[in-house]
């Protein structure tokens, strides 16, 4: 079991056309907006991958570094609640080791979101027909 790691950082209205977000529609592999269900990233060419942990640390460590980064910008008050977050990003390490996808999505200032996500492979525990992504590192 490992996880990869992605990220999305686009317009909120791009969630809004969920067309491209669906495996069946012919933009889904070359599309950068996160899909509908978080598992269909493994669907997606290994070029989104963006890092590969067998190591829960490592791959939380990674989540809470992106989510750190942008979290200034949280539209929402609660979200930018520095306690909360921190406590979210504590029980990373534990849900990895678990084979849990870790899947954070925040609304940004400036009508932006932000997705980061862990997602398990090899097999993903609901979705265990998706193979892990072609040329992926294991």
């Amino acid at each position: 079991m490992h996880h990869h790691g992605y990220t999305w950082l686009g317009s909120a209205h791009a969630l809004l056309k969920d067309g491209p977000r669906r495996p069946v529609h012919p933009e889904f592999r070359s599309s950068e907006v996160v899909p509908l269900e978080c598992a269909h990233w493994l669907l997606k060419p290994s070029a989104f991958i963006q890092g590969t942990w067998g190591d829960a640390e490592q791959a939380a460590t990674w989540f809470g570094r992106h989510v750190r980064a942008h979290s200034a910008a949280f539209a929402s008050e609660r979200d930018r609640d520095t306690t909360r977050l921190a406590d979210a990003i504590r029980r990373v390490p534990e849900r990895v080791a678990r084979g849990e996808d870790v899947i954070g999505g925040w609304y940004l200032t400036g009508q932006r979101f932000l997705s980061v996500c862990l997602i398990a492979c090899d097999p993903h525990r609901l979705r265990p027909e998706i193979p892990c992504p072609d040329g992926a590192p294991a």
